[in-house]
C-alpha cells in the first residue's frame, strides 16, 4: 500500500509539473529519453512510477529539483561527474533566469536527453566547439566566453587521456592560437 502512495505522490508531482509549465507529454518524453506512452502510463499510473536511477535523474533534471525527491530514488552506486565547465553552465542558467524546460526547448529535439544527461552528472561538457556555440549561444555567451571554456575542456581532455600540458607547453598554445585564429578570436 505504501508503494502506491509513493507512486501516487510521483506520478502527481510529474502531472502537476507538467501542466504548470504547459508542456507537452511527447517533449517531456524526448527530453528524458523514453516513449511517449511510457510518460502516459507513468501519470496515469499504469505502470509503477520508475525505480531506474538514470530516468529519476532525468526526470528531476528537466523539473530542476533534486532526484531525492522522489521516494523511489536510490542513490546509484556510479559515480557522479563534477565537470567545472558545467557547473559554470547551470550557474549561468540560474543567473540568467531561464527555466531547465525553456534551455533545453532551444534545443533540437534529438539534442536535448543528452543535455539533461550532461546537466545531471552523467556526461561531460562535449568537446565539439559547434555544440558549445549551441549553448552558448542559448545563454547569450560571447564566442571568447565560449572559447575559454571549450580550451578549459580540451585540456582536461588532453590530460585525462595522458598528456602533460606542462611539458608539452608549446605544442599545446600552438594547437590553441591556432583554434583562436580559426574562430576569430
Amino acid at each position: 500500500m505504501t508503494n502506491k502512495l509513493a507512486s501516487t505522490k510521483s506520478s502527481k508531482k510529474v502531472a502537476d509539473f507538467l501542466e504548470k509549465n504547459s508542456l507537452h507529454k511527447k517533449d517531456f518524453a524526448q527530453m528524458i529519453g523514453v516513449t511517449l506512452s511510457y510518460v502516459y502510463n507513468l501519470i496515469d499510473e499504469t505502470i509503477p512510477f520508475s525505480t531506474r536511477s538514470t530516468t529519476l535523474e532525468r526526470i528531476a533534471t528537466v523539473m530542476d529539483i533534486d532526484p531525492e525527491s522522489f521516494e523511489e530514488y536510490k542513490i546509484p552506486q556510479e559515480p557522479i561527474l563534477y565537470d567545472e565547465s558545467v557547473e559554470y553552465i547551470k550557474n549561468t542558467i540560474r543567473k540568467k533566469k531561464i527555466s531547465i524546460v525553456n534551455f533545453l526547448k532551444s534545443f533540437p529535439r534529438k539534442k536535448r536527453v543528452d543535455i539533461v544527461d550532461m546537466l545531471r552528472g552523467a556526461y561531460p561538457l562535449p568537446i565539439d566547439f559547434k555544440e558549445l556555440i549551441m549553448i552558448g549561444k542559448t545563454l547569450d555567451m560571447n564566442t571568447e566566453d565560449i572559447y575559454h571554456i571549450w580550451e578549459s575542456r580540451m585540456k582536461q581532455v588532453l590530460e585525462t587521456n595522458g598528456m602533460n600540458i606542462s611539458n608539452n607547453a608549446a605544442h599545446v598554445n600552438s594547437m590553441f592560437e591556432c583554434a583562436r585564429k580559426y574562430i576569430e578570436i
